[in-house]
């Protein structure tokens, strides 16, 4: 007999009691993989636990949802690297509503997928397994694989976008979650003190290396300046060091082709008449806290992802300037604004539906989420449990087919939702 909604969350507490015991084992599995600092998985695993408590808001959503597949089904995840903690909202999402799931962690996180198997296995046995394949043969064999429903992936899309001739070969679902080139708007009446202060949060954390981290930085020309001096300042004051250290703010990025393209991009953004602020030094993998004045859209810097400590900004003079500039761009994540009506105007010109839907084609301009005056925490608060999640553009999609039809989905989304059918087995 399946399951019910009940058990499945009781083992979702244990889980969570399960981490909470193996924090401290956690965060330095997590500093040896990935090199994120001690502070900032610490943080992680600590939202990790509280997130997981929070599918009794879900129940009415969920609870009489069954797989996608039917009985016995499964979905495969293939997970990216920057994380931790965190991954086990993606995982446990998509166990709530009944499906097996089949697990692949990053190369880079090797560690932290024994670490989780480990948690795992006591308790969910065999209904959540790991993979230590390739990504490639991850994804194929997947395809192949008549018991798996959907197959999800975390990663960078132009390594996924190959990929939809097979799925429309196979009708299997995939959902795609990718990178994000964020805007951060603040507009002549915004808070600055709020502004800044999840300014230097939310571009700082984990190093720069979230897809959520405020990328493409635009300041209202009259306050460009007051602005500048005020985040040079506040980031001047982070502290560089080792990932294990406490202290550490900023720690060495855990890819080196992010460190190749950030090289790029800073070069590229000299060339072409930018002024660096505020750091600049990398010093093999780590990168200095850096801050890049006066970058113009076709800068690197502003049209590929910025994977690291690094913020480009531009001054701004209206509302329709940085509204057709923040739309123009492949990816289409996340947005924030900063102001009064203005602000207000541009959050509802950006902001996409409220939860996927088919689409004629990737849909540009838009973004899954958008944030008013509100900082990133407040924003994300319950992603993957209660809140949807995801974007347009490139950022992230859908491939279904349904009724021998093939379609795309853009828009937030709940793993859960989008690997489930209504009713009863």
């Amino acid at each position: 007999m399946r399951m019910t909604y009940d058990e499945r969350f009781r083992n979702v507490l244990d889980l969570a009691v399960s981490i909470g015991k193996r924090r401290d084992e956690i965060i330095r599995q997590a500093v040896r993989d990935i090199r994120f600092t001690a502070r900032d998985t610490a943080k992680e695993v600590d939202i990790t636990v509280d997130r997981l408590k929070m599918y009794e808001e879900a129940r009415p959503l969920l609870e009489e949802r069954r797989p996608l597949g039917g009985k016995g089904s499964s979905v495969s995840l293939m997970l990216s690297y920057n994380g931790s903690a965190w991954l086990n909202t993606a995982i446990t999402s998509i166990y709530m509503v009944g499906n097996r799931v089949n697990v692949k962690f990053s190369s880079r996180g090797t560690g932290i997928c024994d670490l989780t198997e480990s948690l795992y296995r006591p308790i969910f046995g065999d209904d959540i397994r790991f993979s230590r394949r390739s990504g490639k043969n991850f994804v194929e064999s997947s395809l192949k694989d008549p018991s798996t429903s959907a197959v999800i992936i975390f990663g960078f899309d132009e390594n996924v976008l190959p990929y939809e001739e097979a799925f429309r070969r196979s009708g299997k679902k995939l959902v795609f979650e990718g990178p994000g080139q964020d805007p951060f708007i603040v507009f002549a009446d915004a808070d600055l003190d709020l502004a800044l202060s999840d300014l230097v949060t939310a571009k700082f954390m984990y190093s720069g290396q979230t897809c959520t981290a405020p990328k493409r930085i635009f300041v209202h020309r009259s306050l460009y300046g007051e602005f500048l001096d005020r985040f040079e300042e506040k980031a001047a004051r982070l502290i560089v060091g080792g990932p294990e250290d406490e202290r550490t703010d900023i720690s060495p990025v855990a890819s080196s082709l992010a460190v190749d393209r950030i090289r790029a991009q800073l070069a590229d953004a000299l060339s072409r008449g930018a002024k660096i602020v505020l750091g600049g030094r990398i010093e093999g993998n780590t990168i200095h806290p850096t801050i890049v004045r006066d970058a113009t859209d076709d800068m690197l810097g502003m049209r590929e992802e910025v994977f690291g400590p690094v913020a480009f900004t531009s001054p701004f003079d209206t509302k329709e300037e940085v509204l057709r500039r923040a739309k123009d761009h492949k990816y289409g994540l996340r947005a924030a604004v900063f102001g009064g009506r203005e602000a207000v105007e541009t959050a509802g010109e950006l902001a996409g539906g409220s939860y996927c839907h088919p689409v004629p084609g990737y849909t540009f301009g838009k973004f899954g989420t958008v944030a008013l005056n509100q900082t990133r925490a407040e924003s994300w608060r319950g992603a993957f449990v209660v809140k949807a999640v995801g974007g347009y553009g490139y950022s992230g999609w859908i491939w279904e087919t349904v009724n021998g039809s093939f379609r795309i989905k853009q828009g937030p989304k709940l793993l859960s939702l989008e690997t489930a059918a209504d009713g009863e087995d």
